[in-house]
């Protein structure tokens, strides 16, 4: 297999992320399958078409790239095998906009090492032969574009805790990405037609920060617009009764238990135990403090969406 490759021995993190929007890389891999939690289609997308620049100052990217050369070692120490760096974007040889830009070379094998780190909040993600989902999709893409047959990964939990896992190359699932792949490549960026923006955390996130605050003005919805903000009021009926039925169970099974702590059964442990709560009286405060309260408010704004029923002529 003939791979393109690009230098990237010289670039600085701006020129890297600007390569990068030529094509789809490992770990974009994820977002167009659905298994990245924190980015969404949509996002990559703004990200791909140059509308939205992804964060460059940021903590864990730049502590996970000084770790990198630790993690790297330790693999060396613990699995006796040499690995190397490549300073080189590749592009596969059939479709030149999946990218590959890999951590570490196995020596004198057809594989790579990709090098993570994370806090312990994630051990158990990893328990056993567990790799997360967005991983395995990276080491997918990365084994595609090389034509390798094998990866290894290597992940330093809390600072404390060092894992490496081998996964090997999956042929069926990499058709099965590519075709995802080569879809939102072709069909959304080069034509320019964002995928439908979707209810996930990441996608609310990119929302607030690409329109902070409103600019006074009334806009003519159209038919679509209309269509949506009928099914959110349907979805809103539905999900205050379904909240009402919630409720109305989970009283009567306080009923059951009335004044005991705990209530068991073979299958369930349910717990009714009182608990104390410290919270601040900011009304209070305000008035009988204001100096105080004032020194300690921190102001916010936010954008809230809000549905009114108009009266027909």
């Amino acid at each position: 297999m003939a791979l393109a490759k690009v230098s990237t021995l010289e670039m600085d993190r701006t020129q890297w992320l600007r390569e990068r929007q030529k094509g789809i890389g490992g770990s974009d891999a994820s977002i167009i399958l659905g298994f990245n939690k924190w980015k969404s289609p949509f996002q990559l997308y703004l990200e791909k078409t140059g509308e939205h620049v992804e964060e460059i100052n940021n903590e864990f990217i730049y502590w996970g790239n000084v770790l990198e050369d630790v993690v790297a070692k330790e693999f060396e120490v613990r699995t006796g095998k040499k690995v190397r760096r490549r300073n080189q974007m590749f592009k596969h040889s059939d479709y030149p906009w999946m990218l590959a830009n890999i951590d570490r070379d196995v020596v004198g094998e057809k594989a790579l090492l990709e090098c993570k780190t994370t806090n312990s909040f994630n051990k158990d993600a990893w328990d056993g032969d567990d790799v997360p989902a967005a991983y395995l999709c990276q080491l997918q893409h990365y084994m595609a574009v090389l034509g390798y047959e094998k990866a290894y990964i290597a992940v330093l939990i809390g600072g404390n805790h060092f894992v490496w896992k081998e996964v090997e190359r999956d042929d069926e699932f990499i058709e099965i990405m590519i075709q995802h792949e080569k879809n939102f490549w072709e069909n959304h960026v080069l034509a320019g037609v964002p995928p439908q923006i979707d209810g996930s955390p990441s996608a609310t996130e990119l929302l607030n920060k690409l329109y902070p605050t409103d600019n006074g003005e009334a806009i003519i919805l159209d038919q679509q617009s209309e269509t949506l903000v009928e099914a959110i009021e349907s979805l809103k009926a539905d999900k205050k009764q379904l909240e009402d039925q919630l409720k109305a169970y989970e009283n009567q099974l306080k009923m059951t238990l009335e004044e005991a702590s705990e209530g068991h059964s073979p299958r369930f442990k349910v717990t009714y135990k009182a608990q104390t709560r410290n919270t601040i009286d900011s009304k209070r405060l305000k008035e009988e403090a204001p100096a105080v309260y004032e020194k300690y408010v921190k102001p916010s704004t936010i954008r809230v969406l809000k549905i009114k029923q108009l009266e027909a002529n």
